[in-house]
């Protein structure tokens, strides 16, 4: 009997501060999600930005992932932000006004210049059959063909190699 009793206090305890390590994410997650609000209610919107598409799109695709983790908290900020290799990812308004004025209705296949961080993309790829990005910054084209993948996103087709002609 003493060891159900111990046992059910154990287990007690470790659903306590199970809950409460996550809550922690969640806070956190709550945080980048109210500053997604923000965003596209500030930002975008009253900028003029309408189709719900793309506004889906800008609220699903979580920004502070595509930054570097010292500039998290400034993700949702109204520009562009630096992501090494002398780029930015782009001011979240040009993302959506880029993504609005493309017209996408859903399903097109879309080749995308330039990855970058790979936001642009992710942001394609919500709303789009199949988004092709290319990068040719070898060390930005790992990086964001990493992150896609660990996102889930199977709609995306970024090259395996980074060989390309520099004409610079």
């Amino acid at each position: 009997m003493k060891n159900n009793i111990f046992l059910t206090i154990l287990a007690g305890c470790a659903v306590f501060m199970t809950g409460c390590e996550s809550s922690g994410n969640s806070n956190a997650s709550d945080e980048y999600t109210r500053m997604r609000i923000n965003m596209i209610e500030r930002q975008i919107k009253a900028r003029g930005v309408s189709d719900k598409t793309v506004l889906d799109a800008m609220m699903k695709v979580e920004r502070h992932l595509f930054v570097p983790k010292e500039l998290e908290a400034r993700a949702y900020a109204d520009y562009p932000l630096p992501i090494g290799e002398d780029q930015t990812i782009s001011q979240p308004y040009i993302v959506a006004l880029m993504t609005e004025l493309m017209g996408l209705k859903g399903g097109e296949k879309v080749l995308e210049i330039g990855t970058g961080s790979g936001y642009q993309a992710a942001v394609l790829g919500e709303i789009c059959g199949e988004v092709y990005t290319i990068e040719i910054v070898e060390a930005l084209a790992k990086r964001s063909n990493a992150l896609l993948k660990k996102l889930g996103y199977k709609n995306l087709r970024v090259p395996s190699s980074y060989r390309y002609i520099n004409p610079f």
